[in-house]
């Protein structure tokens, strides 16, 4: 992830009619933000597997030249990592919105985690039941 200083300082995250000016973060201390955020505030069996996709798609978009790609992957990291620290994600609702703007593979990988949540949901429903 190749980002310039002006490239950052530019980036905007709009919500309603006015867009709101957003410092993004450099792709290092995003991810590392992210990995504390995981460590400080999810249990144990998340935490894995979230520290695993972050780091899996971290590495997937290293060599991203793409300014606008790179804006929005940053953005949509770093809007995670505050929801994440702010426990406001719990029982959120995906936006529709953003899940008409995913591509073919996005969805796959989206059922992919949606299945591996579920997967570990039933074994510990089957460990308690023991």
């Amino acid at each position: 992830m190749r980002a310039t200083i002006r490239l950052l300082a530019t980036a905007t995250t709009g919500n309603g009619l006015k867009p709101a000016p957003m410092a993004i973060l450099p792709p290092i201390p995003l991810y590392r933000r992210l990995l504390r955020a995981h460590r400080k505030h999810l249990p144990q069996g998340m935490r894995l597997l979230g520290d695993e996709y972050v780091k899996a798609e971290f590495r997937a978009h290293k060599n991203v030249d793409n300014p606008v790609h790179l804006i929005g992957f940053l953005t949509e990291w770093q809007l995670y990592a505050q929801k994440i620290e702010g426990d406001s994600w719990v029982g959120e609702k995906l936006d529709q919105q953003k899940i008409a703007k995913m591509s073919d593979e996005q969805l796959g990988q989206l059922y992919e985690l949606m299945q591996a949540i579920r997967k570990r949901q039933q074994e510990g429903d089957d460990q308690e039941g023991s």
